[in-house]
């Protein structure tokens, strides 16, 4: 990933007037059709991470403080199609759904037409980049108070070549001064709309991006590179809607935190959760701290109550219980799990029986049973994972497969469950001081794990917030000790141990 870097506070001024934009436009490109995917709909339509493409890049500028304004110009007959995802994810800052134009420069034709006049900052963006990064468009809109152009862009880790018609090489260009464009493309508007205005009069007038359109006809004008990120891809090819839905997959959201326990107990006072693996670790922290907090929290494990979360039978039961106690409920979590070391290979039936039960079939019958609670208060299921989803972990191959699949699972019910209001996260801590683990490893140097109170509360952060079809990643402060993300190797015995 290449460094964040700003513009230089003490670079030299494009313009000696003085720059006081009224707002700041972000202008989301969607007009392209698909033809390289082979789809039947246009690309940014198509979902990854349990959402269409462009719904991930309009929550970017949605979420910038940057951005005053937000408008889409979509491929043409499909309008409706993109004021829908609108409405539905609630973005405020969209003031247009208009139809794009035949070519890249028409559409921005379009688009200034549509601002309006005025002095306005405008950034041009990909509609099919949905990685793009707060830090970027941050960077776009600060260094337009310099300079009155900004490309993205990041360096060329290949060696670029010229080839003539017949595919042979005519020049290596030295690679140290190449760069990968990417969008956003920011510009002053009054230093965009005269590059058109100048185009306009040329018979032959092509460009591929509008920073090219800038570079030939004011070329005087300079035009600052802000550096990019490799995880802001475009989704062109078939590959690259496997690569992204990965990177979101991986990505870790933040969940935003509250700033003291009067605004935690405004929260969570007279809301209902319900914790199944509450016995001990963090789903006994997270009872024990959404309590202090004025929530109403029924733990249900198979230690203390005997619930076992793959018995439809017990899950029902525990619902009711609460439900009937309070008359609703809102969240419902899942810590419970069995963690099992040992070559798969050696495994009896009722071990590997156990884990699956227990770490998937659990919290897949707790879902279908939470569904018609969690419609009535627009409530939230909160799952597990562990840092072993990236990748199976040699001696306890089980246990890495079920919490992948709880990645899975959250991302496919966020999205099914959309249309109820119900919102499914993930947790992703990295080693944790729980008695399952130490039952499984042994005891460990206490700074390098991290704390089940810290868990804890991050969770009761996501359970408060917005967030849906996320994994949240939990890591200790910087400082507490050696990092570490993927649990530690076991020895060669076979021991158990279980959450709940």
């Amino acid at each position: 990933m290449t460094q964040d870097h700003t513009a230089a506070p003490d670079a030299t001024p494009a313009s000696p007037a003085p720059w006081r934009p009224s707002r700041t436009v972000a202008v989301v490109l969607a007009g392209g059709t698909g033809t390289r995917l082979g789809l039947g709909i246009p690309k940014q339509l198509l979902k990854i991470a349990g959402k269409p493409i462009i719904e991930h890049t309009l929550a970017v500028f949605e979420a910038a403080p940057e951005i005053d304004e937000i408008i889409v110009l979509m491929a043409a007959g499909h309008v409706p199609d993109a004021q829908q995802i609108v409405d539905k994810a609630g973005f405020r800052k969209v003031s247009k759904v208009i139809s794009g134009g035949d070519t890249r420069n028409a559409t921005t034709r379009i688009a200034l037409d549509a601002i309006g006049e005025g002095d306005v900052n405008i950034l041009f963006h990909d509609a099919v980049r949905p990685l793009l990064s707060g830090r970027i468009v941050r960077e776009c809109v600060n260094a337009l108070w310099t300079y009155t152009a900004v490309d993205v862009a990041i360096p060329s880790a290949d060696t670029i070549i010229q080839v003539d018609e017949n595919e042979c090489i005519t020049d290596i260009p030295v690679r140290s001064t190449l760069r990968r464009g990417q969008t956003p493309q920011a510009f002053r508007s009054g230093t965009i709309r005269e590059a058109y205005r100048i185009a306009g009069g040329d018979a032959n007038f092509a460009a591929t991006d509008d920073c090219g359109v800038v570079l030939r006809y004011l070329p005087g004008t300079p035009i600052k590179v802000i550096d990019g990120s490799d995880e802001n891809i475009k989704v062109t090819h078939p590959v690259d809607v496997h690569l992204a839905d990965k990177l979101f997959q991986l990505a870790a959201a933040q969940a935003p935190k509250l700033t003291d326990h009067r605004s935690y107990t405004e929260e969570l006072t007279g809301r209902t959760v319900v914790v199944f693996g509450g016995s001990y670790g963090i789903g006994h922290e997270l009872t024990e701290l959404a309590r202090r907090y004025g929530a109403q929290v029924f733990p249900f494990s198979r230690s203390t109550t005997g619930t076992h979360v793959e018995r439809a039978a017990d899950v029902e039961a525990a619902l009711k219980t609460a439900f009937e106690a309070t008359g609703r409920i809102d969240h419902v979590v899942v810590t419970a799990g069995v963690l099992e070391k040992g070559e798969l290979s050696e495994m009896d039936q009722e071990t590997m029986d156990r884990v699956l039960q227990v770490n998937f079939v659990g919290p897949v019958t707790i879902a279908r049973q939470s569904l018609s609670y969690l419609q009535q208060t627009k409530g939230q299921l909160l799952l597990y994972t562990s840092s072993s989803y990236t990748r199976g972990r040699a001696r306890y191959a089980l246990y890495s497969a079920t919490k992948a699949a709880l990645v899975n699972l959250t991302q496919a019910l966020s999205d099914e469950w959309a249309e109820f209001g119900v919102r499914v996260n993930c947790i992703n801590p990295e080693r944790t001081a729980t008695p399952m683990r130490t039952k499984a490893f042994g005891e460990e140097p206490e700074h390098t794990l991290l704390a089940a109170e810290t868990v804890a509360q991050s969770s009761l952060d996501v359970l408060i917030s917005e967030l849906t079809g996320q994994v949240i990643d939990v890591r200790r402060a910087p400082g507490e000790g050696p990092a570490a993300n993927v649990p530690a190797q076991g020895g060669p015995t076979a021991t158990p141990a279980t959450a709940g």
